[in-house]
Protein backbone atom coordinates (compact mmCIF):
# COMPACT_ATOMS: atom_id res chain seq x y z
CA UNK A 1 0.00 0.00 0.00
CA UNK A 2 1.06 3.29 -1.00
CA UNK A 3 -0.01 7.18 0.42
CA UNK A 4 -1.68 7.94 -2.84
CA UNK A 5 -3.86 4.35 -2.13
CA UNK A 6 -4.86 5.82 1.10
CA UNK A 7 -8.62 6.20 1.12
CA UNK A 8 -11.12 7.15 4.09
CA UNK A 9 -13.48 4.09 5.31
CA UNK A 10 -16.63 4.19 4.17
CA UNK A 11 -19.40 6.45 5.21
CA UNK A 12 -17.12 8.24 7.45
CA UNK A 13 -16.81 11.25 5.07
CA UNK A 14 -20.34 13.20 4.32
CA UNK A 15 -21.02 16.42 2.25
CA UNK A 16 -22.17 19.21 4.34
CA UNK A 17 -25.93 19.99 4.87
CA UNK A 18 -26.90 22.86 3.10
CA UNK A 19 -29.09 24.29 5.16
CA UNK A 20 -31.96 27.39 4.35
CA UNK A 21 -31.76 26.80 0.69
CA UNK A 22 -35.54 26.32 0.08
CA UNK A 23 -38.51 24.07 1.14
CA UNK A 24 -37.47 21.47 -1.38
CA UNK A 25 -34.11 20.32 0.04
CA UNK A 26 -35.35 19.62 3.67
CA UNK A 27 -34.02 22.38 5.60
CA UNK A 28 -35.35 25.76 4.38
CA UNK A 29 -37.00 28.12 5.85
CA UNK A 30 -36.00 28.06 9.45
CA UNK A 31 -32.76 25.86 8.69
CA UNK A 32 -33.52 23.46 11.37
CA UNK A 33 -33.73 26.00 14.12
CA UNK A 34 -37.52 26.50 14.63
CA UNK A 35 -39.35 28.82 15.43
CA UNK A 36 -38.37 31.77 17.44
CA UNK A 37 -36.43 31.34 20.73
CA UNK A 38 -33.34 32.33 21.26
CA UNK A 39 -31.80 29.20 19.62
CA UNK A 40 -33.71 30.49 16.59
CA UNK A 41 -31.60 34.03 16.57
CA UNK A 42 -28.04 34.45 15.20
CA UNK A 43 -25.74 34.86 18.15
CA UNK A 44 -27.23 32.20 20.47
CA UNK A 45 -26.64 31.72 23.75
CA UNK A 46 -25.39 34.58 25.78
CA UNK A 47 -22.07 33.78 27.31
CA UNK A 48 -20.91 30.70 28.46
CA UNK A 49 -22.04 30.39 32.23
CA UNK A 50 -25.20 31.70 31.11
CA UNK A 51 -28.21 29.68 32.87
CA UNK A 52 -31.37 31.20 31.76
CA UNK A 53 -32.54 32.78 35.07
CA UNK A 54 -31.49 30.37 37.11
CA UNK A 55 -28.43 31.29 39.67
CA UNK A 56 -25.20 30.43 37.42
CA UNK A 57 -23.58 27.21 38.63
CA UNK A 58 -19.86 28.66 39.69
CA UNK A 59 -22.04 31.20 42.09
CA UNK A 60 -24.02 27.94 43.46
CA UNK A 61 -21.32 26.60 44.91
CA UNK A 62 -20.02 27.54 48.71
CA UNK A 63 -16.48 25.54 48.35
CA UNK A 64 -14.86 28.02 45.75
CA UNK A 65 -13.19 30.23 48.46
CA UNK A 66 -9.33 31.40 48.70
CA UNK A 67 -6.46 29.15 47.81
CA UNK A 68 -4.84 26.56 49.61
CA UNK A 69 -0.86 27.08 50.08
CA UNK A 70 1.18 24.23 48.72
CA UNK A 71 4.42 25.19 50.58
CA UNK A 72 2.42 25.95 54.19
CA UNK A 73 5.20 24.92 56.75
CA UNK A 74 3.06 23.23 59.82
CA UNK A 75 5.30 23.81 62.89
CA UNK A 76 5.10 20.89 65.80
CA UNK A 77 4.34 22.91 69.14
CA UNK A 78 5.78 21.50 72.22
CA UNK A 79 5.83 23.36 75.52
CA UNK A 80 8.19 22.90 78.38
CA UNK A 81 6.14 20.87 80.75
CA UNK A 82 6.09 17.92 77.99
CA UNK A 83 10.14 17.66 78.65
CA UNK A 84 9.71 16.51 82.49
CA UNK A 85 9.73 12.95 81.91
CA UNK A 86 13.36 13.25 80.77
CA UNK A 87 16.59 12.05 83.09
CA UNK A 88 18.93 14.89 84.03
CA UNK A 89 22.00 15.92 80.96
CA UNK A 90 20.04 13.64 78.49
CA UNK A 91 20.05 14.85 75.05
CA UNK A 92 16.22 15.22 73.74
CA UNK A 93 15.78 15.24 70.06
CA UNK A 94 12.70 14.79 67.39
CA UNK A 95 13.55 10.61 67.37
CA UNK A 96 13.89 10.76 71.43
CA UNK A 97 10.62 12.44 71.50
CA UNK A 98 9.00 9.98 69.21
CA UNK A 99 10.15 7.46 71.30
CA UNK A 100 8.60 8.93 74.68
CA UNK A 101 5.46 9.26 72.86
CA UNK A 102 5.48 12.55 73.30
CA UNK A 103 5.29 13.60 69.17
CA UNK A 104 3.59 10.87 66.68
CA UNK A 105 6.37 11.93 63.62
CA UNK A 106 10.06 13.81 63.66
CA UNK A 107 8.83 14.59 60.12
CA UNK A 108 8.20 18.73 60.60
CA UNK A 109 9.81 21.20 62.02
CA UNK A 110 9.53 21.62 66.12
CA UNK A 111 9.38 25.28 68.00
CA UNK A 112 9.70 24.79 72.18
CA UNK A 113 7.72 26.95 73.75
CA UNK A 114 8.26 28.27 77.47
CA UNK A 115 5.03 27.49 79.23
CA UNK A 116 6.00 25.51 82.73
CA UNK A 117 9.05 24.61 83.67
CA UNK A 118 12.76 22.62 83.62
CA UNK A 119 14.06 21.21 87.00
CA UNK A 120 16.86 19.45 85.31
CA UNK A 121 19.77 20.24 83.03
CA UNK A 122 18.77 18.99 79.21
CA UNK A 123 20.57 19.35 75.92
CA UNK A 124 17.43 19.90 73.51
CA UNK A 125 17.70 19.85 69.73
CA UNK A 126 14.57 21.48 67.89
CA UNK A 127 14.39 23.56 64.77
CA UNK A 128 13.18 27.08 66.78
CA UNK A 129 12.96 28.00 70.29
CA UNK A 130 11.34 31.08 71.69
CA UNK A 131 13.18 32.97 74.24
CA UNK A 132 11.56 32.43 76.97
CA UNK A 133 12.38 28.49 76.55
CA UNK A 134 15.81 29.25 76.18
CA UNK A 135 15.97 31.17 79.21
CA UNK A 136 14.62 28.64 81.20
CA UNK A 137 16.62 25.84 79.84
CA UNK A 138 19.54 27.72 80.30
CA UNK A 139 19.01 29.12 84.19
CA UNK A 140 18.43 25.03 84.37
CA UNK A 141 22.04 24.19 83.41
CA UNK A 142 20.90 22.81 79.84
CA UNK A 143 21.94 24.27 76.72
CA UNK A 144 19.51 24.49 73.11
CA UNK A 145 20.72 23.57 69.91
CA UNK A 146 18.96 24.81 66.80
CA UNK A 147 18.62 22.39 63.77
CA UNK A 148 18.59 23.31 60.07
CA UNK A 149 15.84 22.57 57.87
Amino acid sequence: MKLHELKPRPGSKKPRKRVGRGISAGQGKTAGRGTKGEGARAGTGGHLYRQGGNLPFYRRLPFKRGFTNINRVSWTELNLERLAGFKANSEVTPETLVEAGILRSAKGPIVLLGQGDVKVALKVKVHRATKSARAKIEAAGGQVELLEG
